[in-house]
């Protein structure tokens, strides 16, 4: 199941796309292996081995043949961040500036469909500091607030040389978000400036601070992991730097794929020994991975 831009109407709202992602994929849930998150996921979870069978809902269970128990509105009461990179490179490729769009449309679907379940959503818009920093909301005037910073940022045209600071905003995140929360990363995670360390240690912050954590590393996986050009020469420019190079890929191809391919799985293997859900987010994907990575991390924090 794949939901796509190009599947949906636009209309120049960001509101109405969101809402037109969110009603997709709950539709495709109904044709996908976790069917299990039916329309009624505001009001009903997973029953899990151990639970009381006092709040089981009978009905859905003759319908479903699977356990739900009745989910009440004080037990919704999740608290959310959506952090995205706004960094130059994020602007990649810079025709379509691709990797920003996909993060800003799957928050905007996110942010909706945790509005939909009564969640309190808060955004940060970050580079190499925190640009845009906005409350823990659950109210309908504070989502509007959010997509207007994201619809803003959307048609907002790209600054030159903007690096990433994702160690510094992860470390300011922890400390001004007081209370157990899920913390919603989308980055490309080419940092400016800091070491896998500095990262690590950031990310373990959070954790320390007791939040939950999702990391969508967002990439075009053809260009940027498996380096797939024509064999001809090009001229590649650091987005985030402008300096430039200008040679044939076939000369480095080898090398760099090993070298990003190693990050990669550096990265993963670090995320899983924290317990953070690391997706590997291809912007040539739909959407469905992103909401369907939230609703399963969601499930479990219940």
């Amino acid at each position: 199941m794949s939901i796509r831009i190009e599947d949906i109407k636009l209309s120049g709202s960001i509101e109405l796309l969101a809402k037109q992602l969110v009603e997709g994929f709950i539709t495709g849930l109904h044709k996908s292996p976790y069917h299990g998150f039916s329309v009624e996921f505001a009001e009903h979870r997973l029953y899990n081995e151990g639970q009381s069978t006092r709040h089981i809902d009978w009905k859905v269970f003759a319908r479903t043949d699977r356990l739900y128990t009745k989910q009440y509105e004080e037990e919704t009461n999740l608290r959310c961040v959506i952090a995205i990179d706004c960094s130059s490179s994020m602007y990649y490729p810079q025709d379509t500036h691709q990797k920003l769009k996909f993060s800003i449309y799957s928050a905007s679907a996110l942010a909706y469909l945790l509005s939909k379940q009564r969640d309190a959503v808060g955004l940060c818009l970050f580079s190499d500091q925190i640009e845009e920093l906005t409350p823990i909301r659950s109210t309908p005037t504070h989502l509007d607030k959010l997509f207007t910073l994201l619809d803003r940022r959307l048609n907002n045209k790209a600054e030159a040389n903007k690096s990433t600071q994702v160690a510094k905003v992860l470390h300011e995140i922890a400390e001004k978000t007081h209370k157990r929360s899920l913390v919603i990363l989308f980055s490309d995670m080419f940092e400016g400036g800091e070491n896998e360390e500095e990262i690590f240690k950031a990310l373990q912050h959070l954790k320390h601070n007791k939040h939950e954590v999702i990391l969508f590393h967002v990439t075009d996986h053809n260009t940027e992991l498996d380096f797939k050009f024509d064999e001809r020469p090009y001229e590649f420019v650091d987005l985030e730097s402008g300096s430039k190079l200008t040679l044939n890929p076939h000369e480095i191809k080898d090398q760099f794929e090993k070298q990003l391919k190693e990050y990669h799985q550096v990265l993963k293997m670090k995320c899983n020994q924290l317990k953070i859900d690391f997706i590997s987010a291809n912007i040539q994907n739909g959407y469905f991975e992103v909401l369907q990575a939230y609703m399963i991390k969601r499930s479990k924090m219940k």
